[in-house]
């Protein structure tokens, strides 16, 4: 547990629709929402031809995390977790947004895979309305995206995450408010042929009730209720009377929805689509709404870090043991790692000395998974699973840091790698990467004995080990070893000594 907890945590959402933000007060392990902001960006609807998020939308984007930056720029770091999601995922600028949005908000920005995504809205559900012991079918439409989970308790057992939502529809099938009875049911077919091959996971035999998590799910309930189709949540008699309404309409002005936000009025009939769909193809009879989502779950995760119970690290812990590796192995290169950390600590580093050990220590567990695959270029293996991998709590920039630290952990070492990594990664993680070899290096007998006490320095491109007197003479190997990383180093510009 940190020293000195924070006070006041926040979460915020970069949405393809919407950007969310809530603010909590933290006493006695126990939250308050203090303050809740919400803003329709539509980011979706800003990406181009070639998947780039265009200037006017991102300076609408930019102008958003501004007004959320006067809010949290001053909370201290780890307090405030912030994420982008589906067009973020697929925008081919989405780092050099990034670097911009990260100014603005003054807080790192994490962009997380669909799966995660999902994970963090069934959080953020569960914690809105408990336990009950029922298992819940779980949706929420984003803009780009909409999320399907299946749990019990606070416990998600089945996720997927399809590339449909309420703006992306909307933009495909109603462009410039347009409205048919054609159209829609263009856009009802789409997404029953997205949802068709997950038939049968999310089927009504596999839930007790079905929960949904999003504006466009909030909105359509209040619809509903206010025209009086439906007054037990969102009801498939109820949709089927929207559904018909909208049919009758040519344009989206013509739609006059009670009490519907104007901003949401162009991506709500993309949203009625999907879950009309979704009723269809799931059997669904009735829903009701959840005011947890997202943002929610993201809060709940950032407590779980913050009280040293990083799903993370539980995550890792799952996948060493399902890829078999070598355990007590990982827990002498772990001993080594901490052994030399001390020595190398710099109070300048951009990065705190818990979140280097944390990484480092994760690529201990995780470097020998791709042995799983083969053991010829098995380092190439694991980086890969761990890029690609479902890993519950990681971020994609969490899972390429530690893919590119697991990757270069032995045999060539590739620098030109680390360039890919967000500032001030790609400057630190070599020196991490340098710090794994070692220890790897240096328990490569795998064996329990202790390790000799040494010395290790790092300056620059300048590494210096100092074992006592004639330990090397006396570990041949080791030696052997050392002059093979030194040539392997030398190729990227850093020198070894070693005596």
């Amino acid at each position: 547990m940190p020293k000195k907890l924070p006070e006041v945590v926040a979460a915020v959402d970069l949405g393809s629709n919407s950007f969310h933000m809530i603010v909590c007060t933290l006493k006695d392990g126990k939250l308050q929402i203090q303050d809740r902001i919400r803003e329709m960006v539509r980011l979706a609807s800003g990406l181009d031809k070639n998947d780039e998020i265009d200037a006017e939308t991102q300076a609408r984007a930019l102008a958003c995390l501004e007004r959320f930056g006067q809010r949290v720029r001053h909370f201290p770091p780890g307090s405030v977790r912030a994420v982008g999601t589906n067009t973020l995922r697929i925008a081919n600028n989405a780092q050099e947004f990034l670097s911009k949005a990260e100014k603005a908000l003054n807080h790192p920005i994490d962009i997380i895979s669909g799966i995660e995504e999902a994970r963090l809205i069934y959080l953020g559900v569960s914690y809105s309305l408990g336990s009950d012991g029922d298992t819940r079918l779980v949706m929420d439409i984003g803009g780009g995206s909409t999320e399907y989970i299946l749990g019990t308790g606070d416990s998600p057992c089945e996720k997927e995450s399809l590339h449909m939502g309420c703006v992306t529809l909307s933009d495909q099938f109603f462009k410039n408010g347009k409205l048919s009875k054609s159209a829609f049911g263009q856009a009802v077919l789409f997404a029953e042929q997205q949802l068709e091959p997950f038939q049968q996971t999310f089927r009504r035999n596999k839930w007790d009730k079905a929960i949904g998590a999003s504006g466009t799910l909030r909105a359509i309930d209040k619809v509903l209720k206010l025209k009086n189709w439906s007054h037990d949540g969102i009801t498939l008699e109820g949709l089927e009377q929207l559904v018909a309404h909208i049919g009758h309409c040519g344009h989206i002005n013509d739609l006059k929805l009670p009490d519907l936000n104007p901003n949401r009025l162009p991506v709500f009939p993309g949203g009625v689509a999907i879950v009309y769909a979704t009723f269809k193809i799931l059997g669904i009879n009735q829903m009701v709404v959840s005011e947890g989502a997202l943002r929610e779950g993201l809060i709940q995760d950032l407590m779980g870090r913050i009280f040293d119970q990083d799903i993370r690290s539980a995550t890792v812990e799952n996948w060493a043991e399902r890829f078999h590796t070598d355990k007590p192995h990982a827990a002498r290169i772990k001993q080594t790692i901490a052994y030399m950390l001390p020595q190398l600590s710099n109070e300048k580093n951009p990065i705190d000395n818990d979140t280097i050990t944390q990484f480092l220590n994760w690529a201990a567990d995780l470097h020998e998974i791709g042995r799983d695959i083969a053991h010829s270029g098995y380092h190439k293996h694991s980086a890969y699973i761990i890029e690609n991998g479902d890993l519950a709590g990681f971020s994609r920039q969490d899972q390429i840091l530690l893919a590119i630290l697991v990757r270069t952990h032995r045999r060539k070492f590739v620098r030109s790698l680390f360039a890919a990594l967000p500032a001030p990664w790609k400057d630190l993680a070599p020196y991490l990467s340098i710090i794994l070899r070692l220890a790897v290096l240096l328990r490569r007998n795998r064996f329990d004995a202790d390790l000799p006490e040494f010395e290790i320095a790092i300056e620059k491109t300048k590494i210096r080990l100092t074992f006592p007197k004639n330990w090397l003479n006396e570990s041949p190997l080791t030696h052997a070893d050392l002059m093979q990383e030194a040539d392997f180093l030398k190729q990227s510009g850093f020198k070894l000594d070693f005596s």
